[in-house]
């Protein structure tokens, strides 16, 4: 009996702590792995070296962007990326050069080709095909729920017989 109110308190305790490290973990900014000796001077080539990096993927870590990686390719990346603009690329021509070192992987967001198009269809497919098996596992379960066949005249009898012996 003394259990259920000691376990409710520990669970509003959990409840607090969790909400306490989610909203501090929301508050914090996120933590660059880009070096003070890799920045560029100036703050608008520095602010498009930083758009280009988002777009681009570590390819040591995988999920995280080559800013966001302390990875030694993604140190590469980035000053790559850096020494691409001040040579006076533009973004694309950054980005296209960087596809053409290291392929198309590299990007986080792929470009739709024919190589590609499984990959950018496969959700709306995957979506599609499930609503499908939805309807008709929905169709197959409404009419097994349909009224039952009436009963023969064996099953009326031995009904009737049944409900006879319960007299």
């Amino acid at each position: 009996m003394m259990r259920a109110p000691i376990l409710a308190g520990l669970r509003r305790l959990a409840l607090a702590a969790m909400l306490a490290v989610a909203s501090l973990s929301a508050a914090v900014p996120d933590v660059l792995a880009v070096q003070p000796g890799e920045m560029l001077a100036d703050p608008a080539l520095e602010a498009r070296a930083r758009e280009i990096s988002a777009k681009l993927r570590c390819l040591v870590c995988q999920n995280q962007t080559i800013d966001d990686s302390d990875a030694a390719l993604a140190r590469d990346l980035r000053i790559l990326v850096r020494e691409r603009l001040m040579a006076g690329d533009s973004d694309a021509e950054v980005i296209d050069f960087i596809v053409a070192r290291y392929g198309e992987y590299v990007l986080l967001q792929p470009r739709l080709s024919r190589h590609t198009l499984v990959l950018w269809t496969a959700p709306a497919a995957f979506v599609l095909l499930g609503g499908m098996l939805a309807l008709v596992l929905f169709r197959r379960n409404r009419t097994a729920r349909s009224a039952p066949a009436p009963l023969d005249e064996a099953e009326k009898a031995r009904l009737a017989a049944l409900l006879k012996d319960d007299d």
